[in-house]
C-alpha cells in the first residue's frame, strides 16, 4: 500500500513469518509489529529479526495489548526499540514514527 501525497510506502504482513519474510526482502525504514499474531508471535518474530544482520538495525516497535507491570520492559528486553500499548494514541504516533526515521536519517 503506497500513500502518494506523502512519499510513504506502507506494507502490511499477515503474521510473523511473512512479516520475517517481507523485512528481509523490503528492508523498511521502521516495523511496527503486534505482540499476538498467528503463525509466529511478535516476540519471535522480532527476536529473529533482530539477529538477523540484514533486518538487525531496523527499528522495531512493539504494538499490543499488554499494558501490565512489567510488560514494557519485558518487551524492550526481548529486542524492541520502543513499545506502544492499545489503544493507540494518535499524537504520540506520529511523533514516535518521527523519532525512528530521524535517528535513521
Amino acid at each position: 500500500m503506497s500513500c502518494h501525497s506523502t512519499g510513504t510506502r506502507l506494507l502490511e504482513a499477515e503474521n510473523g513469518a511473512d512479516g520475517i519474510a517481507m523485512a528481509g526482502k523490503e528492508r523498511p525504514d521502521l516495523i511496527f509489529m503486534d505482540i499476538q499474531m498467528p503463525v509466529m508471535s511478535g516476540m519471535e518474530a522480532g527476536k529473529s529479526l533482530k539477529q538477523d544482520a540484514a533486518t538487525r538495525d531496523i527499528p522495531l516497535i512493539a504494538i499490543t495489548s499488554f499494558a501490565m507491570s512489567g510488560d514494557r520492559d519485558r518487551i524492550l528486553a526481548s529486542g524492541f526499540d520502543d513499545y506502544l500499548s492499545k489503544p493507540i494514541d494518535t499524537r504520540e504516533l506520529p511523533m514516535l514514527v518521527e523519532q525512528f526515521l530521524a535517528k535513521g536519517a
